[in-house]
């Protein structure tokens, strides 16, 4: 039997750093994390069952694999990827199972989709799946409605994934969480009791990443201190394993805010070697915070409870959200002047949205205050699915818009590194790459990152410079990729469509008319230009018969203008290509692959085993 897991590409997001990656980190890594729920999936099969994971991420996805079964997982945030790479396998005859988060809280979603729903933990429902597979009669919904020992999950099937591709993997040790949060889906999929594997499993894995020569580890644990008893002998038991093994181990992990109340418990992590956490602080606002049900955060001072993790060394992460009720115009500045002196560099805010589910959605949905047809998965994008209650939508939208524009100039980036810094003096994090790459990755991060800021940024990376404190510069040399990974995404996707940049897209529309004319009045090419989002265009490009080399030549340059200067997306559809064509074909791919984010590419049926184009750089439209 052979099974082909595929983890769909994510829709780009602060998430993805892909500045960073593709600018500062070294050559083969790819994107952040594995896809570590495909391979616990794989470890659950058969054992006679042939296994390949693809993570969409990273590699391309195979048009016609060998394979008896696909199964495609997915967050809500890859839900519209999930959904095209399940109908269009299905399509082609394969037998296609959705699983992943998304389906386990919306499986109705996938009964159109895929053959099989596999909906909730996977450690026993899957088994069952792979049974009635092989005696040829699986169901069409596999439901987990009982509550699943995490000492019944396998070790991960880490030898199946890429893993230089990656700058961490993954690792979990519970599930569930004890709060309330109104707008968590979390508590609604694994409860509010979190259970936990046993430290000899946590040992067992990570024997298993020492043999693949791995060093840096993220717990992906909703909260890793749910149940805070458990966690400090599970610190322990990380200390005592780390001591044994010379400390190979770099960890970071979520918790919550209330671990800055236990000093005993941050020792324990300092131990362990927790470089950073991330911490869910959603507002400084306490009427938001009780709003929201989230009294865990208003326990204390929340800006002494992050300097206090600082004095232990300890990274601190976030995430803020905008657009609670009890929100207004003025909770922008509170946010700034929060995340500014809190010293916060990954502060990912996003505006409050409304998961299919959980009570939020349940009180708007009754209120009438959710939008209809509007996205629900991604709260990194400059829109939401809900109408805010003290403010309009627009003001909501261009106050976030704005905010993270106040945090991302060069003078903001460095006053919190300097206000972290102020308080962590002694961080755990360090580089874990060879002295080698680290000098290379140092010598793209001034390239890169200072140089093209010119004096100015340069003046404020000084400032920021640990002199007389050279155990300090990993991390600040972090916080600056950071900033400048996420000031890159929002230039890049929260900027208003000037009247120029359209007029620009239309000039560079009929200088292309102009330049392929000859082209065009063959019929061998079409082109057109419409609006699309927020004043911005898409230049759709169809290729339709024989072209020649000076065309592809030019019309990259073309093409590369159109990106370069304007906000546009291009749509190349290859409906005729003939073999003298290809290699040429795949040079302008390679010249466009800087932009592949904003390029869409679409090829005849027929042709699809001729042209190869790399889904995990371009976004391949599956048609069919």
């Amino acid at each position: 039997m052979k099974l082909l897991l595929i983890n769909p590409r994510f829709p780009e997001s602060f998430w993805s750093f892909k500045w960073a990656v593709d600018n500062i980190m070294p050559r083969d890594v790819r994107t952040i994390n594995p896809p570590l729920g495909l391979a616990t999936l794989a470890a659950l099969c058969p054992p006679d069952w042939e296994i390949e994971i693809i993570d969409e991420n990273i590699e391309t996805i195979p048009l016609n694999p060998v394979a008896d079964v696909i199964g495609v997982c997915g967050m809500g945030v890859q839900f519209q990827r999930q959904k095209e790479l399940l109908r269009f396998y299905r399509n082609r005859g394969y037998y296609v199972v959705a699983g992943g988060s998304y389906a386990s809280l919306c499986p109705e979603y996938f009964e159109t989709l895929a053959d099989t729903v596999v909906a909730g933990e996977a450690e026993y429902i899957w088994k069952k799946f792979c049974t009635d597979y092989d005696n040829g009669s699986p169901q069409k919904l596999y439901k987990e409605c009982e509550e699943v020992s995490l000492e019944d999950s396998p070790t991960p099937r880490f030898d199946l994934l890429k893993l230089d591709k990656y700058q961490a993997v993954s690792l979990q040790f519970s599930r569930g969480c004890p709060y309330r949060c109104e707008f968590c889906d979390i508590i609604v999929m694994f409860g509010r009791k979190p259970r936990v594997k046993s430290f000899e499993q946590v040992g067992k894995e990570l024997d298993e990443l020492r043999k693949l020569n791995i060093t840096n580890v993220f717990f992906v644990d909703d909260n890793l201190i749910g149940n805070k008893p458990v966690a400090k002998k599970l610190m322990a038991y990380l200390r005592d394993y780390q001591k044994e093994h010379g400390y190979q181990f770099l960890f970071g992990t979520e918790a919550s805010l209330n671990i800055a109340q236990d000093d005993e418990l941050l020792d324990l992590f300092r131990q362990a070697n927790f470089g950073w956490v991330f911490i869910g602080i959603e507002s400084p606002d306490e009427g938001s915070l009780k709003e929201t049900l989230k009294f865990q955060n208003t326990r204390g001072d929340i800006l002494g409870s992050i300097r206090h993790v600082y004095s232990y060394g300890i990274e601190v992460l976030a995430g803020f959200i905008i657009g609670f009720d009890n929100d207004t115009v003025r909770t922008f500045d509170l946010q700034y002047n929060f995340i500014q002196n809190s010293g916060i560099q990954a502060a990912m805010i996003g505006l409050l949205t409304a998961v299919p589910k959980t009570p939020l959605y349940e009180r708007l949905e009754k209120d009438g205050r959710l939008i209809k047809d509007a996205s629900g998965t991604d709260n990194t994008k400059l829109g939401t699915n809900l109408i805010p209650k003290q403010m309009t939508y627009e003001e909501m939208v261009d106050g976030y818009r704005e905010l993270y524009y106040r945090l991302l100039d060069d003078r903001t980036i460095a006053d919190r590194i300097i206000n972290k810094t102020t308080y962590l003096k002694k961080p755990i994090f360090r580089s874990t790459y060879g002295i080698t790459e680290q000098a290379r990755s140092l010598g793209k991060f001034i390239m890169n990152g200072i140089v093209p800021g010119g004096l100015p940024r340069a003046y404020h990376f000084l400032r920021t410079f640990p002199f007389t404190n050279p155990g300090m510069i990993p991390l600040v040399i972090q916080d600056w990729t950071i900033g400048i990974s996420m000031r890159n995404y929002v230039d890049r996707n929260f900027a208003r469509v000037t009247d120029e940049q359209a007029s620009l897209a239309k000039n560079h529309l009929a200088t292309f008319e102009l330049s392929f004319g000859r082209y065009l009045d063959r019929g061998v090419l079409e082109v057109s230009l419409e609006r699309v989002r927020n004043a911005a265009h898409n230049l759709s490009i169809s290729i339709k018969g024989m072209l020649d080399v000076d065309f592809f030549d030019s019309v990259g340059t073309h093409l590369e203008s159109v990106l370069r200067d304007t906000p546009s997306s291009v749509t190349l559809k290859i409906e005729e290509i003939h073999d003298a064509e290809r290699q040429h074909l795949h040079r302008l791919f390679d010249r466009l692959s800087l932009y592949g984010d904003r390029i869409y590419i679409a090829v005849n049926e027929k042709l699809r085993d001729k042209v190869h184009i790399d889904s995990s750089v371009f976004n391949l439209v599956l048609e069919g």
